[in-house]
């Protein structure tokens, strides 16, 4: 591998083992734990594998969990000829999702990992057991929320806060937890962008939150036509002021096999509550809801 990580990760706090796929897009780094039916976690902005971690120390025991730094995140490549959208993200995923073989898959996305997830589970009904979503969505953004938070984060100026000052990392991640994170958690969120080169894709995604609204269309749309019966299990931060709880009732108009498990969370709902996490996604790939075939 040519490829050479931003940072290598203590291993107290990120206790496993490094595995690497060669993309279309590059050298794309992802965590393969445990055995047992798979479960794909999908992160968001400015987040990467390690938000997992204290998720997947809890699942690995019963099940084989898959974590992935999507390009330009994490410990994965910044590719030059990468426009950082989702779509591209999802392509990658999908890629893995094929190379590994996956079956009796379940999904777990929050933030922009719900979207890509999704358009993954469409893509790959055929894998597909059940979801897990979390303080995320699926269509085009029509929140006042969400339309300011990205009509000013793609502003000039706040662009460059990103870029040159890690906005994402250093105001965004602590605002979106309930409790301040310890410095050597901060530090590897901050270690895996640490030149402004390798924040473009933190930068790009708030611009995408209006970009991609035609891909977001026809997530949405298709999302309808093809998963309305998949189970899901809504992991939901009760606290997090953008995707507040009428993200969570819209996904439950769509499926119809949909449980909650509500957090005393902000929005890195996996920060501030994974053994709950954990605990709930168990319990439903457990109950009779979660290990259902599919009609």
């Amino acid at each position: 591998m040519s490829h050479v990580p931003p940072f290598t990760p203590d291993p107290r706090l990120f206790p496993f083992e490094s595995k690497w796929f060669e993309s279309s897009a590059g050298a794309v780094h992802y965590l393969d734990e445990g055995e047992g039916d798979p479960i794909l976690l999908l992160h968001g902005n400015p987040t990467w594998s390690f938000l997992y971690r204290g998720i997947i120390i809890r699942l690995r025991k019963k099940y084989r969990c898959i974590a992935i730094d999507y390009p330009g995140f994490g410990l994965s490549a910044r590719p030059e000829n990468y426009g950082y959208t989702p779509g591209e993200h999802a392509e990658v995923v999908r890629d893995l999702v094929r190379h590994l073989d996956l079956s009796n898959l379940t999904i777990m996305g929050q933030d922009w990992g719900g979207p890509i997830g999704l358009r993954v589970a469409v893509d790959e009904i055929t894998r597909l057991r059940a979801l897990v979503m979390g303080n995320t969505w699926f269509w085009p953004l029509d929140s006042w929320q969400g339309k300011t938070f990205a009509y000013v984060m793609s502003m000039a100026p706040m662009q460059t806060q990103v870029i040159s000052h890690n906005f994402f990392v250093e105001k965004i991640i602590p605002f979106g937890v309930k409790h301040r994170l310890p410095d050597e958690v901060m530090h590897h969120y901050r270690e895996a962008m640490p030149t402004p080169k390798s924040r473009v894709g933190a930068a790009e995604f708030p611009i995408q939150l209006v970009h991609a609204t035609s891909w977001l269309a026809e997530l949405e749309r298709d999302v309808q036509d093809v998963l309305p019966n998949v189970p899901l299990l809504l992991t939901w931060g009760l606290h997090d002021p953008m995707f507040t709880r009428r993200f969570m009732e819209r996904f439950r108009e769509v499926f119809t096999h949909s449980q909650i498990f509500r957090l005393d969370a902000k929005h890195y709902i996996q920060e501030d509550s994974p053994k709950e996490i954990a605990e709930a996604i168990d319990s439903f790939l457990s109950s009779p809801v979660g290990s259902a075939a599919r009609p």
